[in-house]
Parts: structure tokens; C-alpha cells; sequence
């Protein structure tokens, strides 16, 4: 049996019995009008104002694994683990530009998921069937990451029995956990970790700000900090602390196509969605920015576990581990159990919104549209609670069936993946120009690109996936495979819709008109949704 931290442990199972109780209750909270209607389980009832949405998207976007992963990949490369600060930077002027546009017309229409604005601009089943399906493959191994964080913190804290006990024992904590939160989001939606939210955004404040203070005063100040992390990265030559000349292409690309990225996932876009009203939207791409000075204060936990000599000298370690072992080593028992808690709560918030994004495609753009086009809203209701309590079903099996490193991978893989979405959803809210099949071509194309390239990829740690940038044709330089794709996909897309276009090929009909994009809650074009018109 290891060591377990019983005050530390205390504290953060008082902590899940919190929100554990929170959730249950959340369904009581904003009580819905009809329960029974997947816009007031999957959505919130459309009801968030600033501040709920501001913490529903903070716990939705910054998770778990980001407080596992990016102080972690800072440990292991330096510099170029900082590469999460400035994309989330570029992200939010970036989606201030669309996101408004996608809930006004998503209000007006009872549009649930992007891909059902897809649907409905285009006319096109199959290209709505891909993008919600690419949203679900993109989504599950974000959800089983949400698990790894969960499992560094159960295996610092010493529980689950050691790696020698029978399976069951040993993942015992984590089976708890995830039953426990499938339980309240089955109950209460989206309810549920919207209000859990506040707890865990806070928790996470609290331990960012106290570990920038307290850790540096007990290593000696930041100067001993970044000398120690210096010398390290001069002996282990993995890293550096300033950004060599031949990963700046890689880099940037990886910035900006992660940015892109970021609101196509549909954990991302429920949280938008459901917003109470447009301004609303703004207000939460204006203010958002405020996290991402906590992910920079986050990222310095990389070169603090240097110092204290995290893992030095065994063999294999496991970085993942380095941000939880450096709290456990520093802080007193009783704060490593809420620092703890706040990155076992940081799991459990966006795992419940990712499987309820999840559930929401399947439910509107598969199950709906392909199987049982007469469903009752009662009936998507159902069908998106059970779907949800599958797909976290399946996050846990991946987790617990497969090598953690495949997680990762896949997660990397996902990334790619749903940014070859952003032509049809983003395009699609400024224009009608491009033909339903080229976008269905140039997704195809991308997809098939960016992941023939990255199973290409090799790395100490696996023979495929291994690693997400490659040469860039006509340039030469490594970047992210990932934009390389996306660039692709825009082309195809832009020279078939010429050729469509030119070939006078039949389009399918619009149902959306120029003012559902800035319409506002309470607006006549919410309350008298117009009829589907043909294109034109």
C-alpha cells in the first residue's frame, strides 16, 4: 500500500462531497419551465447571464488537464510550453468576431449545436453529419484526459491501493468519481456543472495565486527559480528556456491554429450557446482574457518543480505528475488537499459539459435527423442523458484500457481534427458562397492530410501520433500539422465551389436570412422564427 496523505485526502473528498451536493441540486436552480425539452437539460434553458457564463466557460476551457499538462510540458521544454498563453490570447478577438453572430442565429432558429447551424445555412444533411461526428470524435479523448488529471492526483495522494492491488481496487476512487458525476449531470444538465463552476474557478485562483507566492519564497525567490531551471535545461539538452530559431514556425502555427480550434469544439460552443443574450457573448470574449493570465502564472509551475527537484533522477518519469508532486512537497497537507481538489473539481466540470456537447450532436444531428426524425423533445431528452452517461462510459474504458500516452495523442489528434470544422461553421456565418459539397470535400481532405501526417509521426514514447508538426509544403519549415490541413481544406473548398459554382450545380436551400445573424434576444425574429426559404 503507498503513503496516503490523510489530511490532504480529508480535505479534498470534503470538497467532491460539496459539489457532489451542488450538482444534485443544480437541477432545482433556474428550475426549467419544461424539463422535458433538451434545450433546458443541454443548454441551461438558454438563461446564463455574464457571470455564470464567464465561470461556465472558464471551467469548460481550462481544465484539469491544463493544470496538469501545461506546467508539464514547461518542465519537459521550456519555452515552448508556454505556447497555450498566447493562443488563448489570440482566441477570444478572434471569436468575438463570429461567436455573436452564432448565438443570434442559433437563438432564432432553436439551433442546439453547430452542427445544426450547419444543417440549416447549407441544407445538407451529410455535411452536418460530419461535422457533429467529428465534434464527438474530437470530444471523447478531451473527456478521458480529464481522467489522467484525476489519476495524478488520486496516485500523489496515495489511494487506489498501488500499482500491485487488482484493478478494481486500484481504480476504485476513480470509478466513484466519474459515477458520481454521471449521476448529477443525468440529473440536472447543464445545470449542474455551471453552478459547480463557481467552486472550482475559485479553488483554482486561490491555489494559482498562493503557489506564485509562497512555492518561490520557500525555493530561494524566482531568481533561484529560473537559474535552476536554466542549468537543468543545459544538462538534459530537452529544452530551453528561450525559444531556439527552429521551433518558432512550429510555434506560432501551433498558436494560431489552436486558437481557431478552441471555440470549434462543442463543449465550447454549448457554453456560448447558452448564453441568456448576445451581449452577453461580448461581454465573456472582452473579459475571458483574465484566465489567461492565470494559465501564464500556471505555466511558471513547470520551472518551480525544477527547482524543488521534481523527479530528478528517476528514470522514465512521469511529468504529469510534476505540478501535483510539487504541491505535495510544498504546501502544508491540509492546501494540498484543496489544491488537489481544485484540479479533481477542474475535471469534473468540463468532463460533464463535454459529455453533454457530446450527447447534444448525437441526439439533434444523428439521432433526430437519421433515425427518428419524429422525436419529441421529450424523446432528445432521454436519448441525450443516456448518450451522456455513455460517452463517459467510454472515456473511462479508453482510460483504463489503454496507455495513458495514447490519450494524449489522440487528444493532440482531436485538435486537428475539429479545426477541419471551422470553414463550414465559420465561413457559414459570413457567407453563403460556399457549396455545400466543396466544404464536404475540403473537411474530407483535411482530415484525411493532417492524420495520414501525424501517424507518421514518431516519438521516444510511441511509433505513431507521436508528435503534431511536420514540414510545410512550398516552405519548408516544421509547423503545425494541424493548420497545414485546415489551409488545405480551404482550397479544396474555395476552387470546387468555383467549379460548382461555374457548373451552375444545384444548392441546397438556406433557411437562415441577414438579420437572424444579429438578432437579439426578445427581437421579433426570436419570437416569430421565419419559415426555411430557398436559396438564392
Amino acid at each position: 500500500m503507498k503513503d496516503v496523505n490523510v489530511p490532504a485526502l480529508v480535505v479534498f473528498v470534503l470538497f467532491f462531497l460539496l459539489v457532489t451536493v451542488m450538482g444534485f441540486l443544480a437541477s432545482r436552480w433556474r428550475r426549467a419551465d419544461d424539463s422535458a425539452h433538451l434545450d433546458e437539460w443541454g443548454l441551461g434553458g438558454r438563461s446564463f447571464g455574464t457571470w455564470v457564463t464567464w465561470f461556465l466557460l472558464g471551467g469548460d476551457l481550462y481544465t484539469a488537464y491544463t493544470f496538469v499538462a501545461v506546467p508539464a510540458a514547461v518542465y519537459v521544454t521550456g519555452a515552448a510550453g508556454f505556447f497555450a498563453v498566447p493562443y488563448t490570447i489570440i482566441a477570444y478577438p478572434l471569436v468575438f468576431l463570429f461567436l455573436p453572430r452564432l448565438w443570434s442565429v442559433s437563438r432564432v432558429h432553436g439551433y442546439v449545436t453547430p452542427a445544426d447551424f450547419v444543417r440549416g445555412r447549407y441544407g445538407s444533411r451529410p455535411l452536418s453529419l460530419v461535422v457533429a461526428l467529428t465534434g464527438i470524435l474530437a470530444t471523447m479523448p478531451y473527456i478521458a484526459l480529464q481522467l489522467v488529471g484525476i489519476q495524478a492526483v488520486l496516485d500523489v495522494l496515495g489511494v487506489g491501493g498501488g500499482e500491485n492491488a487488482n484493478w478494481f481496487v486500484k481504480d476504485l476512487p476513480l470509478f466513484i468519481a466519474f459515477g458520481v458525476l454521471a449521476a448529477y449531470t443525468y440529473s440536472s444538465g447543464l445545470r449542474a456543472p455551471a453552478l459547480i463552476a463557481f467552486v472550482k474557478d475559485a479553488l483554482v485562483y486561490i491555489v494559482i495565486i498562493v503557489a506564485v507566492i509562497y512555492i518561490p519564497i520557500r525555493l530561494g525567490g524566482y531568481g533561484h527559480i529560473f537559474s535552476a531551471a536554466t542549468e537543468h535545461f543545459k544538462q538534459v539538452k530537452t529544452g530551453a528556456m528561450t525559444l531556439p530559431a527552429d521551433k518558432q514556425w512550429t510555434y506560432a502555427t501551433l498558436g494560431l491554429g489552436s486558437a481557431m480550434a478552441l471555440f470549434m469544439y462543442p463543449h465550447s460552443v454549448t457554453g456560448v450557446l447558452a448564453s441568456k443574450s448576445r451581449n452577453t457573448v461580448r461581454r465573456n470574449m472582452a473579459i475571458m482574457p483574465a484566465y489567461s493570465l492565470m494559465l501564464g502564472l500556471l505555466a511558471l509551475l513547470g520551472f518551480m518543480a525544477i527547482a524543488a527537484g521534481v523527479g530528478s533522477g528517476v528514470k522514465g518519469y512521469n511529468s504529469q505528475l510534476s505540478v501535483p508532486q510539487l504541491f505535495a512537497s510544498m504546501f502544508p497537507d491540509w492546501f494540498t488537499g484543496v489544491a488537489f481538489a481544485a484540479i479533481g473539481i477542474g475535471a469534473l466540470v468540463p468532463a460533464a459539459i463535454m459529455s453533454i456537447a457530446a450527447a447534444n450532436l448525437f441526439t439533434r444531428n444523428v439521432y433526430k435527423e437519421w433515425l427518428k426524425p419524429a422525436a419529441t423533445p421529450a424523446d432528445e431528452t432521454r436519448i441525450a442523458k443516456l448518450v451522456s452517461l455513455l460517452v463517459k462510459v467510454g472515456a473511462l474504458v479508453f482510460v483504463l484500457g489503454m496507455d495513458k500516452q495514447a490519450a494524449i495523442n489522440l487528444q493532440l489528434l482531436g485538435g486537428l481534427w475539429i479545426l477541419q470544422t471551422f470553414v463550414a461553421i465559420v465561413g457559414g456565418l459570413f457567407t453563403r458562397w460556399f457549396h455545400h459539397w466543396a466544404l464536404f470535400a475540403g473537411w474530407a481532405a483535411g482530415m484525411v492530410y493532417g492524420t495520414w501526417l501525424a501517424y507518421g509521426l514518431a516519438s521516444p514514447a510511441t511509433k505513431h501520433f507521436g508528435g503534431n508538426a511536420a514540414k510545410i509544403p512550398g516552405i519548408g519549415e516544421m509547423g503545425y500539422i494541424g493548420l497545414t490541413a485546415f489551409v488545405l481544406n480551404l482550397v479544396v473548398a474555395v476552387v470546387l465551389t468555383l467549379v460548382l459554382r461555374a457548373l451552375k450545380a444545384p444548392d441546397g436551400p438556406d433557411e437562415t436570412k441577414p438579420s437572424d445573424y444579429s438578432a437579439e434576444a426578445g427581437d421579433d425574429e426570436l419570437e416569430n422564427a421565419p419559415e426555411p426559404v430557398a436559396a438564392h
